[in-house]
């Protein structure tokens, strides 16, 4: 999705609260779902995201709330219209796959996948892109409510993960409905002029799912839901420990450690080398000879940025 030009120059002169929205989402945000990508607060060729962070890519021109897996998205997450209005246009019909994948079919400038427009009157305006293929549930004509279902989070379009992108517009010009009124080269605004009813507060870094297996688990198959066993074999050939985020930065200090029921098992702490969207890492140890006590573990994990707690994640398993 790439921003209009006009949103450049905008400096818009509207009160706080005149035009609001709810989540387009049905999920919680910090623990089923989380905003992976702000609007492009930079006018160039760089990228800055409301508090100047790495979440948002060049030219993003919405909101990116995400699901942690496709599993997640298989099981049904509805996307809601975010202010009443009526619907000005739809698309769907359109696969569901990453845009990464050598199948997935040219997009013909069909960026949104399939998506919803609605007019809410006075100018303002928003689409939501990236439904999944079928789901689309309104039609053009459609008057809808604040919450009224719209379809279900998808892969469409051009992206690489579930989720859905809501674009909002005034006057044709695009917005960031965290600091609307702010100049577009901003960053670091405050967030108290929000377009949101309910204030979302800004979340640089989350961890999205941990669990434990008997080996390094590929980073396809955890984005596909890998999900964590309740219990394992004594005999099992390692013990491994892995947790998923986004928002990493080059610099962060990642803590992985499992304990037994014999104590401290594992412990390693990482500095992380890169800034990334997301990412995950998984540290554990071989069965020792004999096999592994037999009871309850734990994983954990925890972030830290300039001595600073982010994140912490744990997941438990009974060895038997």
């Amino acid at each position: 999705m790439i921003r209009q030009t006009a949103a450049l120059t905008l400096a818009l002169a509207t009160s706080a609260g005149a035009f609001e929205l709810a989540q387009p989402i049905a999920c919680t945000l910090g623990s089923d779902c989380h905003i992976q990508n702000h609007f492009d607060r930079d006018p160039g060729p760089g990228m800055a995201d409301i508090a100047c962070g790495h979440l948002t890519y060049d030219g993003h021109d919405g909101t990116d709330f995400a699901l942690p897996d496709l599993a997640a998205m298989a099981r049904g997450v509805a996307v809601l219209a975010a202010a009443p209005g009526r619907v000005t246009g739809i698309r769907d019909g359109m696969p569901d796959i990453a845009i990464s994948d050598p199948t997935a079919p040219a997009l013909d400038g069909r960026d949104c996948g399939n998506g919803v427009v609605i007019d809410h009157g006075a100018g303002w305006q928003t689409q939501y892109c990236h439904l999944k293929r079928g789901s689309v549930s309104v039609r053009s004509g459609d008057t809808v409510e604040t919450g009224t279902p719209l379809g279900l989070v998808g892969l469409s379009g051009n992206t690489e993960f579930p989720h859905v992108h809501i674009a909002v517009r005034k006057d044709g010009i695009a917005l960031d409905p965290f600091a609307p009124a702010a100049p577009a080269p901003a960053c670091g605004a405050p967030l108290d002029g929000q377009l949101w009813a309910t204030p979302i507060a800004y979340d640089p870094f989350g961890f999205t799912g941990a669990g434990f297996f008997t080996d390094v688990p590929a980073w396809q198959v955890i984005k596909a839901g890998l999900a964590s066993p309740e219990t394992l074999p004594t005999d099992a050939p390692a013990l491994v420990f892995w947790a998923a985020y986004f928002g990493p930065k080059q610099g962060d200090s990642l803590t992985l450690a499992i304990t037994g029921p014999m104590g401290e098992v594992f412990r390693q702490t990482i500095t992380l080398d890169r800034t990334q969207a997301v990412a995950f890492r998984a540290g554990g140890k071989r069965a020792p000879p004999g096999g592994w006590p037999a009871g309850d573990y734990t994983g954990e994990a925890v972030l830290l940025r300039d001595g600073v707690e982010l994140g912490r994640q744990s997941a438990a398993i009974s060895l038997q």
